[in-house]
């Protein structure tokens, strides 16, 4: 029939009443101008408080609803075309999520259920292809069955909105979580800016009195290695840093970056990183894209792909923790083996051949990933949930689900209390400082500076600019006599930056 009346089609546009038409249209464009809004107030917020990182995540939030929804409309534009590419009937019988009910019923051996299987069956290939329209019945005329039904493009559409949804508010719930751990240093900065520097002679201490080497120093030898490893994965489930960690790592940094101003806000400065950090975690990259597709590939009936799957991010979390923990444990490692007493305060040694092929940021990727790969396993359930049910074969058998749904919750608890907190701090016992060490102002202005020097044609120009603009690239360390400047002072003329 023409029109939309009848139980086997559909009412075209052309036919549906146009009160209709202009209602759906009003909530649509509300609820998007509504959230458009939020998110500008919230950059305007961020902004008017100097808070440029968390803008810029607040941004790569922007690009990624835009990327949704050029994905979105890409599946709509090439729906028909998806719909008109045939495939042979017997090609879909490969590597399916669930098994089919007229399968299933076969196996079972029950004629009368095989008799409804083969009901149900018709009921959903006559409602797909009415919905499929002329493109469905296009394939069906040549004896094969579209790529893609409607029915599938539109639950596609609902995933990966709800993926990338799952995976901001996953990163978020992890940057607030983690920031009120990282609070608890702050106050033990607020004490040491307290306290006045001694002026008198410095005191002889034996290392074994030192609270840092007690903790963390296992001995010299093999047996003492394998120790120290199975101590700091222990470490992290239960007061990750302590306060002699905190203080002995910031004085190793202070003195190799920035001897000369020993109140250095190294807190201050930690937040900064971790908040330009954020920006890149709260993105889908490309290669998490892969991961996604593969994901997807992997959902086939019988073999649980996603029960083991998410034991990857378990283990991997638990490898970073170890390894962060570890790299404590190795700057008094190499304290205790050159020294038996020292004189005055700690001091240890930052250096990247701690790190993953002396590359800290490493750490960053891998902590990107584990957050995402958790949101897609909690984002595949409730969308299985809200869209099939629970009792849904593709939901899988409750004992692989309860696992999955814990082990989600173990990551987002220890990634949030321990391992971000453990980031924050023991990546900045690498080789090179990063760039937020210097406030906003600072920043512009050296690079403004290296911009004019470079332009002069002096030589050594180019090397100033990439070191300032890029940390990870710079030569070793970077001595800067008045880094107050570069937190309290606006002037960019008051800090010196010396030597490379």
């Amino acid at each position: 029939m023409v029109g939309g009346g009848g139980d086997g089609e559909e009412a075209a546009l052309e036919f549906t009443p146009t009160w209709i038409v202009a209602a759906v249209c009003s909530v649509i464009v509300l609820l998007s101008l509504v959230a458009e809004r939020c998110l500008h107030y919230l950059g305007k917020t961020l902004k008017k408080k100097d808070q440029k990182p968390l803008f810029e995540a607040l941004l790569k939030v922007k690009e990624e609803l835009m990327l949704l929804g050029f994905i979105s409309l890409l599946l709509t534009v090439f729906q028909g075309i998806i719909q008109r590419t045939c495939i042979p009937s017997g090609w879909t019988n490969h590597m399916l999520p669930c098994q089919r009910l007229d399968e299933k019923a076969s196996e079972v051996g029950a004629t009368k259920e095989h008799f409804v299987a083969a009901e149900v069956l018709g009921r959903i290939g006559r409602r797909l292809l009415s919905e499929g329209g002329a493109a469905a019945e296009h394939c069906q005329k040549k004896g094969k069955v579209p790529l893609l039904s409607l029915e599938a493009i539109h639950q596609l559409h609902i995933f990966i909105f709800v993926l990338a949804i799952t995976h901001v508010i996953f990163s978020v719930t992890t940057m607030i979580l983690g920031g009120a751990k990282i609070h608890q240093c702050k106050q033990w900065e607020d004490k040491i800016q307290k306290e006045a520097p001694g002026n008198g002679p410095k005191k002889v201490t034996h290392l074994h009195q030192l609270e840092f080497i007690r903790k963390r120093f296992k001995g010299i030898g093999k047996d003492s290695i394998i120790l120290s490893w199975l101590h700091s994965f222990g470490k992290q489930f239960y007061g990750s840093v302590s306060k002699s960690d905190y203080t002995t790592m910031r004085l190793g940094f202070i003195m190799t970056h920035c001897p000369g101003n020993p109140k250095f806000d190294f807190h201050r400065y930690m937040v900064r990183v971790l908040e330009a950090d954020f920006r890149k975690v709260v993105g889908i990259s490309w290669y998490l894209w892969i991961f996604v597709v593969i994901f997807l590939l992997l959902n086939v009936n019988g073999w649980h792909a996603y029960f083991w799957i998410a034991f990857l991010p378990l283990l991997l979390l638990l490898a970073i923790g170890t390894k962060l923990e570890h790299i404590i444990a190795q700057l008094a490692q190499d304290v205790a083996e050159k020294h038996t007493a020292i004189e005055g305060d700690l001091v240890v040694k930052p250096s990247d051949d701690h790190f993953w092929f002396r590359r800290p940021r490493i750490v960053l990727y891998l902590i990107h990933f584990i957050l995402f790969q958790n949101a897609f396993e909690i984002a595949f359930f409730f969308w299985i949930l809200t869209t099939y049910g629970f009792n849904s074969c593709i939901m899988g058998q409750v004992h692989f689900i309860v696992p999955r749904l814990v082990i989600g919750v173990i990551i987002q608890l220890l990634c949030s209390y321990s391992t971000l907190p453990l980031y924050a701090i023991v990546t900045q016992m690498g080789t090179c400082y990063k760039k937020e060490i210097f406030n906003e102002h600072v920043q512009q202005g050296v690079l403004g500076w290296a911009q004019k020097v470079k332009m002069k044609g002096l030589k050594g120009a180019a090397s100033i600019a990439e070191s300032t603009n890029n940390a990870d690239s710079a030569g070793p360390s970077v001595n800067i006599e008045m880094a107050k400047a570069g937190e309290d002072n606006e002037d960019v003329g008051n800090t010196r930056v010396i030597g490379q």
